[in-house]
């Protein structure tokens, strides 16, 4: 799940949805996903030019050698402008109405610093999406497939003169796709869906460059890669996101579709993924995320739910358990840039027994301004 249509919604027209439960798409020509569908890697890791939207995305956790503690953030978007000119799959001429934005941010948990950057340009030679495989850029940032059998990565992302970083990244675990018969539903719409791929536990190795002082590090990272034309349904106000990863090898990716009245969406779901990779998916009655505690931005205003308690069963003994997430700083929201605000951030994990038992990334967004005015 992702920030993008709140994003996305400052500069190009709201999509058009379709109306028949089978379409294959929208009103406006873009694809939808499809029930059944067959991925082919590495192509599928590449660029879908014929959906509307669709970003590849990395948050993760990482530790110098000195024991310094970061958390970070990396997003790169794609949206396409109309069918016709999204066709033209990898065109290096400047101009074209396909559009890319990126998001890198930085938390230093040691001061409290949280960096954060935000960049659209047009598609062309300094911003990119290949199809025939990963390869993604946005002026110096970039995420490209360095070796499609061990299926292993490099990113590089700057947030200032004094501050970057540049990450191996090889995955752990394979490859899973969330939803159902290879579709993500997110409201009652049919059209509401995506492609959902992730990788739910990488190898983080590499680089951080803070306040002009080289860092090695190491941690784990999750990468999520989205391909949609339309998620968002009536009445929804917002989402609560997050991806969990346990000492126990395990991981839970969780999305709670808020409808305007406060409510929890019947679309919502928590999906654990077991140490082989199978997944459990479980529906919205199945669990709840409650707040602990709350902070108010001295930016925009919004009072975010930073600390999130989740309540649900274990697959493995069918018992109760609950999970607190505990951000790693109140601080972490990206305002400013042109765009609705959000907070994407670092958190702990603790069991009920306040023992840390893993780490987490928390999104918020519908908080700051009004979700659904800003899509029309």
């Amino acid at each position: 799940m992702k920030i993008f249509y709140i994003i996305l919604s400052v500069w190009v027209l709201a999509i058009a949805r379709a109306d028949a439960a089978e379409s294959t798409q929208t009103a406006d020509g873009f694809a939808l996903p499809q029930s059944g569908h067959q991925f082919s890697f590495p192509r599928d890791h590449g660029s879908h030019d014929d959906f509307k939207i669709e970003w590849w995305y990395i948050t993760g956790h990482l530790f110098s050698d000195a024991g310094r503690r970061f958390g970070f953030q990396a997003t790169f978007f794609r949206s396409a402008g109309s069918p016709t000119n999204s066709a033209n799959t990898n065109s290096a001429a400047f101009g074209s109405d396909k559009l890319f934005l990126a998001h890198m941010a930085l938390l230093d948990v040691k001061s409290g610093t949280f960096l954060h950057q935000q960049r659209l340009n047009r598609d062309g030679w300094d911003a990119f999406s290949l199809t025939n495989g990963l390869s993604v850029r946005n002026g110096n940032w970039s995420l490209h497939m360095t070796d499609t059998n061990r299926e292993a990565m490099n990113l590089r992302g700057s947030l200032t003169a004094e501050t970057a970083f540049q990450l191996e990244l090889q995955p752990r675990k394979a490859l899973v796709v969330f939803g159902q018969n290879s579709v993500s539903r997110k409201a009652a719409d049919p059209t509401a869906a995506s492609y959902y791929l992730t990788f739910p536990r990488l190898e983080a190795t590499g680089e951080v460059k803070f306040n002009s002082e080289t860092n090695r590090v190491h941690g784990e990272a999750w990468m999520d890669h989205e391909i949609s034309s339309s998620q968002l349904g009536d009445g929804q106000a917002g989402w609560d996101w997050c991806c969990l990863q346990f000492k126990d090898g395990r991981e839970i990716m969780s999305y709670r579709m808020r409808r305007k009245d406060g409510s929890q969406d019947d679309f919502s779901t928590l999906a654990w993924v077991a140490t082989n990779g199978v997944i459990t998916h479980l529906p919205s009655a199945q669990f709840q995320l409650e707040t602990v505690r709350t902070w108010k931005s001295p930016v925009t205003g919004a009072v975010y739910p930073v600390s999130l308690k989740i309540k649900t069963r274990d697959p493995l003994t069918n018992k109760p358990v609950n999970f607190l997430l505990e951000p790693l700083a109140e601080n972490q929201e990206l305002a400013g840039g042109g765009s609705l605000a959000y907070w994407e951030g670092a958190c702990r994990i603790r069991d009920d027994a306040g023992q840390e038992i893993g780490s987490a990334f928390l999104e918020l967004t519908g908080y700051a301004g009004n979700l659904e005015k800003s899509l029309r």
